[in-house]
């Protein structure tokens, strides 16, 4: 697309038009005496006359390219650009929080990864987690570990090499044996209570059932709700275990119903694990568009380099064509009836 940085300048064009209308040209007379025998007087006193003045005159060439000349340089001082196709960032669209249970029963070892082997359900779920936080490159990603209480393990960052050591430094245990699944939730509120992201969400994995919060966990839920938290839930281990380690999967359901997330199981496979993070992923796409600025480019040096060329060819030619009738011009003079200097210079 093109415009002018300058349009307000076109008005100028006509100007040349009001200065030769409003300001007469200047003139001037002088007398002058005519001597038929100017150049006999000249040459008894040994002088050699000068030759005379010669009248200027406008040629059709000279009426065509002034106009234009001055046309072009308007044309150069408003200033054309070519504006370009805008230049789109794809920055963050949302802050994640992913709420990871440490509880004793996670050292479980009921997964089975793609090879066959088994291993418990932490190192499983720190496998599919690094990879979730890798695909993740222009989100805000932060870690809540959680046991008998909730702790932040990763603040909100773009730097994702720290989550990933983080994330590996987790141990079974850590945070206590039992599951506080309302402190995670209440605990990611806080957290992102300044956040400035369009969409704040949390991804909450759990192997058991809520033993140990201070607030209940759908209170929690109502709670982040209403800060605009969007809670995606991820029960793992088997729903028939009894006691504290049965991960209770319609709690969580109430819980990603609530906040108008998701709720999700993984039972036994890694692969399944997987394909629930990769749900996830297709479910909070990580980047939105947004134009950041719109190149342009100058263009006033093309008029102006044609003005010049313009100008700079005409007196070239003209130049050429004085050498080219030099010659007859003498021819002429020799010929010519002789003046004094006064009356070739202003006439009569």
């Amino acid at each position: 697309m093109w415009k002018f940085e300058f349009p307000w300048l076109f008005v100028l064009l006509p100007l040349p038009l009001f200065v030769w209308w409003l300001i007469p040209a200047y003139r001037t007379t002088a007398a002058a005496i005519r001597m038929p025998f100017f150049r006999e007087m000249a040459e008894a006193a040994g002088e050699q006359p000068a030759p005379g003045g010669v009248r200027l005159r406008r040629n059709w060439l000279q009426r065509l390219l002034l106009p234009l000349l001055w046309s072009l340089l308007v044309l150069a001082a408003a200033k054309p650009v070519y504006v370009e196709a805008p230049i789109i960032e794809e920055a963050p669209a949302r802050d994640l929080m992913l709420a990871i249970d440490l509880s004793g029963s996670m050292a479980t070892r009921d997964f089975v990864n793609q090879a066959g082997e088994r291993m418990d359900r932490l190192s499983a779920v720190k496998q599919v987690v690094a990879d979730f936080i890798t695909k993740r490159t222009r989100d805000r990603i932060g870690l809540v570990v959680f046991g008998d209480a909730a702790y932040p393990q990763a603040p909100l960052t773009l730097d994702h090499d720290s989550v990933q050591i983080l994330l590996n430094q987790m141990q079974i245990g850590m945070a206590g044996p039992r599951t506080a699944l309302g402190d995670a939730i209440g605990l990611t509120v806080k957290l992102m209570a300044d956040s400035t992201a369009e969409e704040k969400v949390l991804i909450l994995l759990t192997d058991g059932n809520d033993t140990s919060s201070a607030i209940p966990p759908e209170r929690a839920a109502e709670i982040a709700k209403s800060h605009k938290l969007v809670v995606h839930t991820i029960g793992i281990g088997d729903p028939n275990t009894s006691g504290e380690d049965k991960v209770d999967l319609a709690a969580l359901a109430q819980i990603a119903s609530i906040t108008g997330g998701r709720a999700f199981r993984a039972l036994g496979q890694q692969q399944e694990l997987a394909a629930v993070y990769a749900t996830l992923d297709a479910l909070t796409p990580q980047k939105i568009k947004r134009e950041i600025y719109r190149p342009q480019r100058d263009y006033f040096w093309l008029p102006l380099a044609a003005a010049l060329s313009l100008f700079t060819l005409y007196h070239v030619l003209a130049w050429l064509l004085s050498l080219l009738r030099a010659p007859h011009r003498a021819t002429a003079s020799s010929t010519a009836p002789t003046t004094t200097p006064h009356q070739a210079d202003h006439g009569n």
